[in-house]
C-alpha cells in the first residue's frame, strides 16, 4: 500500500495505547478520509523516530502554552474521526501544551427536541431559544455532550473535568435579541476556574452555555465563546475545527486554500467579497481574537485525522492561520 508522508507522521504521533481501539483501518468513516491510510503497522523503525524529532521544535516552542480549541462539526458526528481529535488533544497535553476544549453541539440539540416534540427555530441563521427550548440545550450540551467527552478523554489517558458558564460564574452573559430568546452574548469571561484546572494538570472541557446574575442560561455561539476564552486566558492560539480546509480564494478549489494571512488582509478579503458566507463570523472571531492578544488563530478541516497535529507540529500547516501582522 503506498503511503502519504502525512498520514504516516500524523498517526505515529497519536498517543499511546490509543491505537489498539483503530487498529483495522476500514474506510467506514463518513467523512470521505481513506482511514485505511492511518495504518502505520510497516512504517519502518527510523522513520518513526524521525518523525518524533521533527516535531521537537514545535513541542518546545508551544510547551507550557494554552491553546483553545472549538470543536464542531462533523468531527462530532464521527466516531473514528472523534477519537482521533481526542488522541490529538491527550497528545497535546502529555507534551506540556495546556488545551481548553470548547464545544457545541447542534445536531444532536435537534435529535433532542424532536423528541420531545419541540420544532427547532432559526432566524437568520440562529437558533430561536424560548425558555422550553433552552432547557433541552442545556440539558445536551452541559450533560450528554460534554460527560461523554470527558470520559472519552478519560478514557483516552487524559484528565479532563466538565463545565459549563454556571460553575464558577465562568462565563456571563447577557440577552443578545428578545427575537432569538435566550441566545447570549458573552459579557465576561472568568478565567480564574480553568487557570485553576489546568495548573494542576486537567484538561478543561467547557459547554457554550452562559449565565447571568439571576441565574438564567444562555446559548452562546461556540465559535465567538472560543474567542472570548482564548482572550481571557491570554491563549497562544484559538483553533476552530470546522468541516472546510480553511480559508479557499476560489471556493471549492482546495489548491485556493491560504496558509496564513494577517489581520489586515483578512479584511481586505472580506471587503472584496473573497470571503462571504458562513466563513465571515468564524474570520471575525479569529481577528478579533488576535487583536486582543492571542497569538494565533486557526480554520482547519476537523474531517481530516489528525488535523490538530498537523496544524500545530507542522510548518505549513494544515488549515488558514491568522495573525496580527
Amino acid at each position: 500500500m503506498a503511503w502519504t508522508r502525512a498520514a504516516r507522521a500524523v498517526h505515529m504521533m497519536a498517543v499511546p495505547g490509543s491505537g489498539d481501539q483503530i487498529k483495522l483501518f476500514d474506510n467506514d468513516s463518513s467523512s470521505g478520509f481513506d482511514m485505511r491510510l492511518l495504518d502505520t503497522s510497516n512504517v519502518p523503525a527510523m522513520e518513526r523516530a524521525q518523525v518524533l524529532t521533527e516535531a521537537l521544535p514545535y513541542i518546545q516552542r508551544f510547551r507550557g502554552k494554552t491553546v483553545v480549541i472549538k470543536y464542531g462539526g462533523a468531527a462530532m458526528k464521527d466516531p473514528l474521526l472523534k477519537q482521533l481529535v481526542i488522541d490529538d488533544l491527550v497528545f497535546l497535553a502529555c507534551v506540556g501544551i495546556k488545551p481548553i476544549f470548547l464545544h457545541g453541539g447542534g445536531p444532536e440539540i435537534n435529535s433532542w427536541l424532536g423528541k420531545v416534540g419541540i420544532e427547532a427555530k432559526f432566524l437568520n441563521g440562529l437558533r430561536v431559544t424560548d425558555s422550553q427550548t433552552m432547557d433541552v440545550v442545556e440539558m445536551v450540551l452541559a450533560g450528554r455532550v460534554n460527560k461523554g467527552l470527558v470520559a472519552l478523554i478519560n478514557k483516552t489517558g487524559g484528565r479532563a473535568v466538565g463545565l459549563c458558564g454556571k460553575d464558577g460564574m465562568m462565563i456571563q452573559a447577557r440577552m443578545k435579541n428578545k427575537d432569538l430568546g435566550f441566545v447570549g452574548q458573552v459579557t465576561k469571561v472568568d478565567a480564574e476556574l480553568l487557570n485553576t484546572l489546568v495548573a494542576a494538570s486537567y484538561i478543561p472541557v467547557v459547554s457554550s452555555v452562559g449565565t447571568d446574575r439571576d441565574g438564567n442560561s444562555y446559548n452562546i455561539n461556540a465559535d465567538t465563546l472560543a474567542g472570548d476564552i482564548a482572550v481571557a486566558l491570554g491563549a497562544e492560539k484559538m483553533v476552530l475545527l470546522t468541516d472546510v480546509p480553511g480559508l479557499l480564494t476560489n471556493y471549492p478549489d482546495e489548491d485556493s486554500l491560504v496558509s496564513s494571512l494577517t489581520v489586515e488582509e483578512c479584511e481586505n478579503y472580506i471587503r472584496d467579497g473573497i470571503i462571504q458566507g458562513g466563513m465571515v463570523p468564524k474570520m471575525e472571531c479569529c481577528m478579533t481574537s488576535v487583536r486582543n492578544g492571542v497569538h494565533a488563530a486557526h480554520i482547519i478541516d476537523g474531517r481530516k485525522p489528525h488535523s490538530l497535529l498537523l496544524e500545530i507540529f507542522t510548518e505549513r500547516g494544515i488549515g488558514t492561520m491568522v495573525t496580527l501582522s
